[in-house]
């Protein structure tokens, strides 16, 4: 009887490590987020963002990834989850998804920007569409997350001169 119940709990233990390893990084799949969307036409998109940057008197906040990214995924999840955080990014910007993916690399769109190096990516704009800055978001990092210091200090510092 021993012998079984062994094997027993050996196989469950084994069905339930194989369940930890394929889910990978879903804990927090079910956060509500902005995707990346690949149908997107986003100069389409950015006509309409000025108009609201320019009525809002906002920068405009262009973030460059993927749903393949989980990079992107993350950084967008620590948003949500981070009410200070959120809100600093929602008080200053305007903000504006840009797909890049191998169903659409929106070359055309991204040709008037400088090289991104790696995903995710922000451009800040002026509420006029005017490049302000390129900046990689690894410097928001913190081992396998975000800073909150980090970005709220980013968010605030590139808001529109002249706004609150």
């Amino acid at each position: 009887m021993k012998k079984y119940t062994i094997w027993f709990l050996l196989i469950l233990l084994s069905f339930g490590a194989a369940n930890i390893f394929a889910s990978g990084d879903t804990a927090s799949s079910n956060i509500k987020r902005e995707k990346f969307d690949p149908l997107r036409d986003p100069a389409k998109d950015l006509v309409k963002i000025i108009k609201k940057a320019k009525s809002e008197k906002k920068n405009i906040l262009l973030d460059i990834g993927g749903e393949w990214c989980p990079w992107c995924r993350k950084i967008d999840e620590f948003i949500e989850l981070n009410p200070s955080v959120k809100q600093a990014l929602l008080e200053n910007f305007i903000v504006m998804k840009v797909n890049v993916s191998k169903e659409n690399k929106n070359e055309k769109f991204l040709v008037k920007y400088p090289k991104v190096d790696g995903y995710p990516h922000y451009f800040v704009l002026a509420p006029d569409g005017k490049l302000l800055l390129s900046q990689g978001t690894d410097v928001f990092e913190n081992g396998k997350t975000y800073d909150d210091k980090k970005l709220i200090e980013f968010f605030n510092k590139w808001k529109k001169s002249g706004t609150k």
